[in-house]
C-alpha cells in the first residue's frame, strides 16, 4: 500500500486493486482535487462534495464496508466543534494487506472505551494537528496518539503557505515539540505488514 499526502486533511492510499482518498476537499483550499479514487471517504458533512464523485464508491458515515479488497470501518465520533455528545464526525479504520490505518479527521480529543475498542490495534495513525479551534491541536493530537498507541504517526492539516485555510493553522513544529521526536521526511510512504518499528515513528510527508 502506497500512501501520499495531498494537503489539508487529504491522504490517498493506493493498493493493487483500489485507490482510497480521504477527505478530499482540496478545491476549497486552493488546490486541485485528487483524481482516480475508487473509494472516497469523508469524515464530516462539511468536507463532502456537493455532487457524487464519478466512478467512486463514497463513504460518509459509520458502518462496515468491503470494496475492492479494502475493509473500511466507520466509527462515530464527536466533531471538534460539535456539541458534547454529538456524533457528527466519523473516524475511519482502513485495513488492506494486513496493514491497519486510522484517519481521525476533525474530532474532539476525548475517545470513549467503546471507540478505542472499535479502533483496536493500529499500524498507522493520521491526525490533524493545526488546532486554533478548527481541529485537533498539538496537545489534543498527542493525547489521542498516546491512547491509540500506533506504530506510525502521520500529522496533517498544519500551516502550509500553499494551502488556504479558513482559520490559520499552527506550525507542524508545535506538534513535534509536544509529542517529542524528529520526523522522517518522505515523498511517498510504502506500507507493508511486518516492517514497522517497535518504536513510534513520525513521518512528515511532502505535499503532492
Amino acid at each position: 500500500m502506497d500512501l501520499q499526502f495531498h494537503g489539508a486533511n487529504c491522504i490517498s492510499l493506493t493498493t493493487k486493486k483500489a485507490k482510497v482518498v480521504i477527505d478530499d476537499d482540496l478545491d476549497k483550499h486552493g488546490l486541485k482535487n485528487v483524481s482516480g479514487a475508487t473509494i472516497s471517504l469523508f469524515s464530516s458533512e462539511a468536507l463532502k462534495p456537493k455532487s457524487a464523485i464519478k466512478d467512486s464508491f463514497m463513504i460518509d458515515g459509520p458502518g462496515e464496508y468491503e470494496v475492492s479488497g479494502v475493509s473500511v470501518i466507520g466509527i462515530p465520533a464527536q466533531g471538534h466543534m460539535d456539541e458534547a455528545g454529538s456524533k457528527q464526525a466519523t473516524i475511519y479504520k482502513i485495513i488492506s494487506s494486513s496493514v491497519s490505518l486510522v484517519s481521525l479527521g476533525h474530532i474532539y480529543p476525548e475517545l470513549s472505551d467503546d471507540q478505542l475498542e472499535a479502533i483496536g490495534l493500529v499500524d498507522v495513525l493520521i491526525t490533524p494537528v493545526g488546532g486554533n479551534g478548527y481541529t485537533l491541536d498539538a496537545v489534543g493530537a498527542t493525547k489521542t496518539i498516546k491512547k491509540i498507541s500506533p506504530k506510525v504517526v502521520i500529522p496533517v492539516h498544519y500551516k502550509d503557505s500553499g494551502v488556504k485555510y479558513e482559520v490559520e493553522q499552527a506550525e507542524l513544529e508545535e506538534f513535534l515539540k509536544e509529542l517529542g521526536g524528529d520526523p522522517v521526511a518522505e515523498e511517498k510512504l510504502k506500507l507493508k505488514s511486518g516492517t514497522f518499528s517497535e518504536n513510534l515513528t513520525i513521518y512528515k510527508l511532502s505535499r503532492v
